[in-house]
């Protein structure tokens, strides 16, 4: 290894089976220079990992045309809604209906309750509420 000064520059070139590797690095001289030891970053991010993981399945689920439209058939309705009277109002299959559904629960923006061997849906108001609040919190 040759190592070579030329002003605040070092120079290191190492031969090896591969070929030669060049490496450059720069001196500072007789000063030591810490980067950001104790300084803490200058723009921190408003939400937390978690929060971001949180509000983007929240996002996610209202980001589709399917399940746009069975929020807007739920809403259209105070009380609930069957599943068959869901899956009746469009052209998908059952199982397709409810993945769909299965995913507007997971992220709390519709909830069910069962009745015999059917599933009345209904809007969870202040879920939506809260995806509001989750648009309002990035544009402000």
């Amino acid at each position: 290894m040759a190592t070579t000064n030329q002003g605040n520059t070092t120079r290191n070139t190492q031969s090896g089976s591969t070929g030669s590797l060049s490496v450059l690095s720069r001196q500072s001289g007789s000063t030591t220079h810490h980067s950001s030891v104790g300084v803490g970053p200058k723009f921190v991010p408003a939400l937390s990992e978690d929060e971001a993981i949180g509000q983007a399945r929240l996002l996610k689920a209202l980001a589709d045309p399917t399940r746009l439209r069975i929020l807007s058939l739920l809403s259209r309705y105070e009380g609930e809604v069957c599943v068959f009277e869901i899956v009746e109002s469009f052209t998908l299959e059952q199982p397709t209906i409810s993945h769909h559904l299965r995913i507007l629960r997971d992220a709390g923006l519709v909830d069910c309750r069962k009745k015999g061997l059917w599933a009345y849906y209904y809007v969870r108001r202040e879920a939506l509420n809260r995806a509001r609040d989750v648009i309002s919190g990035i544009v402000s």
